[in-house]
């Protein structure tokens, strides 16, 4: 780390500790050179995940609409808020260590998807009606005999 008051390019830690809110760690440096001390905070970089739309827009992921597309789907389930916050938490975690910068939104979609299928199947099975667009009885028909097919 540079030297703030003579450039020199290197300290050592006299002190280290988390910040309040715990996102960054602070650390107290002493210049080898000047003598000078200064104050660094060490911060975990997260880059914007970009998410490509169907019609090929694109804008900045948001977990608040995904936990919402999952409130939707389990509307009336035993499925408790908490399950929903930790899923999201395990896709948002996916989608970041992917090390992608932009994923599509199908690739999300089945995200959600493979999640719900462990959470709640009949949420499952919603989600997956709006989201694979069944036209007809005979495609969401198809869907639940996969559904029932791996069961057994």
């Amino acid at each position: 780390m540079k030297c703030p008051v003579c450039s020199f390019p290197e300290s050592k830690v006299l002190d280290s500790r988390p910040t309040e809110e715990g996102g960054a760690i602070r650390r107290r440096r002493e210049c080898l050179s000047c003598q000078k001390r200064f104050t660094t905070y060490e911060r975990l970089e997260i880059l914007p995940i970009v998410v490509i739309k169907k019609d090929k827009s694109r804008e900045v992921f948001d977990r608040t609409k995904l936990i919402n597309g999952m409130i939707r789907a389990c509307e009336k389930r035993p499925v408790t808020m908490s399950d929903i916050e930790t899923a999201v938490s395990e896709i948002e975690a996916t989608l970041n260590n992917s090390l992608q910068s932009e994923i599509s939104s199908t690739e999300i979609g089945e995200l959600v998807m493979d999640k719900l299928k462990q959470i709640d199947e009949v949420a499952y099975v919603r989600f997956a009606s709006v989201y694979r667009q069944f036209k007809d009885i005979n495609t969401f028909m198809k869907e639940l005999e996969t559904l029932l097919g791996n069961k057994e």
